[in-house]
């Protein structure tokens, strides 16, 4: 007797283990990851890059086709937070794309655009903005260093908080649902991990 009372409190102290294991893997605390350090993730391609995982980061430096590329999440989401981790060069162009109404072509129209992009033309509309939706003013700078985004879409309600700052607090009602994209248009860019938790 005393035999299979120790079998079954292993048994279910193994069960709770693993249970304990696999609610971290899947986000226990509502948290999804995307990508992160070592897994590149499931993603759609919509262009063509050399994206390629590199030294704990999902690593693209080139472009091989004619178009901006982008890489699409598989589900779609409609009120979430995002924290990303990324690192750019000088001459990186690059973004997060949230809502975007189609998983086959993304751009700043059918999308919100939040930027990574210190060279923009126009700065009003670079790094830390939701381009033609919400201004940064001053532009802050991302190059060189690993930054975090923290991206919360709440019904119209947007914000965008670039390394402990915030830098977007708009209401917004074009895009109240669709898939997350990670941009790739020149330089060098990295992310170290992107992670979603739908709210």
């Amino acid at each position: 007797m005393r035999y299979h009372v120790r079998t079954l409190a292993a048994v279910l102290l193994a069960g709770a283990a693993v249970a304990q294991y696999a609610g971290r893997a899947h986000g226990e605390d509502g948290w999804t990851t995307l990508l992160d350090s070592t897994n590149k993730g499931d993603w759609g391609e919509v262009g063509k890059a050399n994206w390629e995982m590199k030294d704990g980061a999902l690593t693209v430096d080139r472009l091989e086709g004619k178009d901006i590329a982008y890489l699409v999440s598989r589900n779609s989401y409609k009120d979430f937070q995002i924290r990303a981790e990324f690192w750019v060069d000088e001459e990186a162009n690059s973004g997060v794309f949230i809502r975007c109404e189609r998983s086959d072509k993304l751009d700043a129209k059918i999308c919100y655009e939040v930027n990574i992009f210190d060279k923009r033309p126009d700065p009003s509309y670079g790094t830390g903005a939701i381009v033609d939706v919400a201004k940064v003013d001053p532009m802050p700078k991302a190059a060189g260093k690993w930054n975090t985004y923290e991206i919360t879409a709440k019904g119209p309600h947007l914000t965008v908080v670039l390394n402990g700052q915030k830098t977007v607090d708009v209401d917004d009602s074009k895009h109240l649902g669709g898939f997350v994209g990670l941009q790739y248009g020149s330089g060098v860019v990295k992310f170290r991990k992107v992670e979603i938790k739908p709210l």
